[in-house]
């Protein structure tokens, strides 16, 4: 038998999946906490740094590698000689600035007390004003670039970070031979190869495929220090996903307890390794990857401006596609905001007496409420709108309450603002022109809540389908390693062909209720009257209102 090792890069842990590749099976996963977690506020050292930051220490992902690894093939029984790939993914944008060797610069005593020398995680918003400037910019030059992206470059990706080091730790700008996304440099790590991978460079460094990134006459306007940008902090050449990296090298081989030249796929990111994981090979099929956020993922055949996408990239997610990217920005995170903060004691108690956890029990006095019945609706912008918006500083919304409103009528209504804010997403791609007529699911909450599955079934009038692995993102790197290794060591010559094999799905499937579906359409068309009012311009009452509240 032969094996692939998938191994996925998250906020607060790293896990691994080992997988067999011929059925897909998978015999054992192994999950290892970072140790220094997020650092969102000091150091190791305790230096402080101001709010809106999100830093994480490459240490940490160098020791889940030596931990989760050697953990499933002890787990298994399986032999290092029998794994015959290893594919990896990663959060998105997390970046680190390198030495020429890839050496962080967090780990040189001349830079460890620097915090700008350390990987800005993914949700690092300190750069905001330098997303703002970059995006004023781009509008008022007209780059053609800016519509892959919504009309707006968001402050958690590349150039908006390398621009806040930029210009307040030049020297660290200075220092470092390379800025790598850290899907690249664990990558560079297990083999002693540098690559850039078409993923995370497409949806989160503006690069294209037919036209590369944006101009040094864009970039010198941006800041003088950054015209040559590109070919000093960036030189390293775009790889399409699905490619070999390189074979692990001995040191890496050491530390995992994988066989030397054991081939390594080109790095990937942790939401879009998802689509081989659940089967999808061909346009019309979206993925949603629900957990505290959502991402949603489509491929399709042509490049298309859908407004409010996170973007479109060619390769992006599987060779041979454009792959768009949209999201929910506050999704599972703001169910657990109304248990954590708007829940009477007298439910505390009663959920604690019947020894369920607070969800449980109220989505079982949720499922009892028909479509409509609570008179609310709601804005699922708890964390701002991410797609089709493209507004962080938009805000939560119920309307409708009353002197009888109950708990469980206010949960059910946040969960289907949720599912309208999927709807809108859906048929924004649609009006642009793109197939999107199957959904699926994966993550978390598609796992363990039917209830949110069947209210998203019938808001969307469509069938809904369930991931079949627990560990979508590290299937689908094992997927990648798969192909990685190739046809010729007993694995894949193409992604698609893996996927069908080693992807999973449940049997379960969602199907719409036609009555509650009729109800949903008309709830739905008052979320897009106040999404479109409190969006659009019409009222920006919730800027005002933040405004004044920061003084």
């Amino acid at each position: 038998m032969k094996y692939a090792i998938g191994v996925d890069f998250g906020t607060l842990s790293g896990r691994a999946v080992l997988v067999n590749v011929a059925s897909g099976e998978e015999l054992a996963s192994a999950v290892y906490e970072y140790p220094h977690a997020v650092m969102d506020e000091k150091l190791p050292d305790g230096t402080e740094f101001a709010p809106d930051w999100a830093l994480q220490h490459p240490q940490d992902y160098l020791d889940v590698l030596a931990h989760t690894i050697p953990d499933v093939l002890k787990k298994a029984g399986v032999s290092a000689e029998d794994v015959i790939g290893v594919g990896t993914d990663f959060t998105a944008c997390t970046v680190l600035p390198v030495t020429d060797d890839g050496t962080p610069l967090c780990f040189l005593p001349e830079w460890e007390h620097n915090p700008h020398a350390y990987v800005k995680l993914w949700k690092h918003h300190a750069a905001q004003a330098q997303a703002n400037r970059l995006n004023a910019l781009a509008l008022e030059r007209g780059e053609k670039w800016l519509s892959r992206y919504g009309g707006k470059i968001s402050s958690e990706w590349l150039f908006p970070k390398l621009l806040q080091i930029v210009e307040e730790a030049p020297e660290v700008y200075a220092a470092m031979a390379h800025f790598v996304e850290a899907s690249d440099w664990i990558v560079w790590q297990l083999t002693g190869v540098q690559t850039r991978n078409s993923c995370a460079a497409g949806y989160k460094a503006i690069w294209s495929k037919s036209e590369g990134y944006p101009s040094e006459d864009f970039f010198e306007a941006l800041h003088p220090a950054m015209r040559n940008v590109i070919a000093e902090k960036l030189s390293c050449p775009v790889t399409p996903l699905g490619q070999r990296a390189g074979g692990l090298s001995e040191k890496a081989a050491a530390l995992t307890g994988l066989r030397p030249n054991t081939p390594v796929a080109v790095g990937n990111v942790d939401a879009h390794v998802c689509v081989p994981a659940v089967k999808i090979e061909s346009p019309g099929k979206m993925l949603a990857i629900m957990g505290t956020s959502t991402c949603h993922m489509l491929l399709g055949n042509k490049e298309v401006d859908a407004p409010g996408i996170c973007g479109v990239v060619e390769d992006g997610i599987l060779p041979g596609f454009f792959g768009y990217e949209a999201g929910q920005s506050c999704v599972g995170d703001h169910f657990a905001w109304f248990i954590d903060n708007c829940l009477p004691a007298s439910y505390v108690d009663d959920a604690k007496k019947q020894g369920k956890n607070l969800h449980a029990y109220l989505r079982e006095k949720a499922e009892r409420l028909f479509p409509g019945e609570s008179g609310l609706v709601a804005l699922d912008w708890w964390n701002g709108n991410r797609s089709v918006l493209v507004d962080a500083d938009l805000t939560g919304c119920m309307l409708g309450m009353t002197l009888q409103t109950k708990p469980e009528e206010i949960y059910r209504a946040l969960i289907e603002a949720t599912a309208y804010g999927t709807r809108k997403i859906v048929e924004t791609f649609r009006q642009s022109g793109m197939d999107a007529e199957e959904f699926y699911a994966s993550g978390g909450i598609p796992q363990k809540d039917p209830m949110t599955m069947q209210i998203y079934a019938d808001v969307l009038n469509m069938p809904v389908r369930i991931a079949g692995s627990l560990q979508g993102p590290a299937l689908g790197s094992a997927i990648f390693g798969a192909v990685a290794a190739g046809s010729a060591l007993g694995g894949y010559d193409s992604v698609i062909d893996a996927a069908r094999v080693m992807g999973k799905l449940k049997d379960t499937v969602y199907m719409p209720d036609k009555k509650r579906a009729a109800v949903y359409d008309k709830l739905y068309d008052e979320y897009t009257i106040l999404h479109d009012y409190f969006g659009r311009g019409a009222n920006d009452v919730m800027k005002r209102l933040k405004a004044i509240k920061k003084g």
